[in-house]
């Protein structure tokens, strides 16, 4: 992968079912169970960031890399805060989740769909694909949010994206 990816490992999920770490055992990803161990600078995926993943922040993720947490979607308050207070955090767009736990579920993603999103909106969709041939439903989840990946990776500014966001869910 020539892009860094560092997932911080909140140990609260199902070791059987975790992303993380099987992105890891393949060396797609960097996971990291202690602060100090995240770079400083890179793109936090952050869903309470009020500025969405976009095209523009394609050059930030090739020079910088991006910064993920891996915890308990019923914990994520407690866990994100302490990744607040840089310019750099990001939220995703809506998209469907296809990972077996959450299928379905909107804007309920794992850690290997949303990686994958961030790099197919960013415009490195060959890493996105990448990164989800590592599991069974991994296609699926490109698939099935084909439409407004594309989007999203055409739209020129992160306001754009929620744009493109709130039409499709509105109507």
């Amino acid at each position: 992968m020539p892009h860094k990816i560092v997932i911080y490992h909140a140990e609260q999920c199902d070791p059987k079912k975790c992303t993380t770490r099987k992105l890891a055992k393949q060396k797609e990803i960097r996971m990291v169970n202690r602060l100090n161990q995240i770079p400083r600078g890179g793109l936090v995926l952050d869903p309470f960031a009020p500025k969405a993943v976009s095209p523009e922040d394609h050059d930030l993720v090739v020079e910088k890399g991006i910064v993920g947490l891996d915890c308990s979607w019923k914990r994520i308050d407690k866990s994100s805060a302490m990744f607040r207070g840089t310019e750099t955090h990001r939220s995703l767009p809506f998209l469907v989740a296809a990972n077996p736990t959450n299928y379905g579920k909107p804007c309920i993603l794992s850690t290997a769909e949303a990686v994958a999103a961030t790099l197919y909106i960013v415009g490195l969709k060959d890493n996105a694909i990448q990164i989800m041939s590592h599991f069974k439903w991994g296609p699926h989840f490109l698939e099935l949010n084909h439409e407004l990946l594309e989007a999203y990776s055409r739209a020129r500014s992160s306001r754009e994206v929620v744009d493109i966001q709130n039409e499709f869910i509105g109507g």
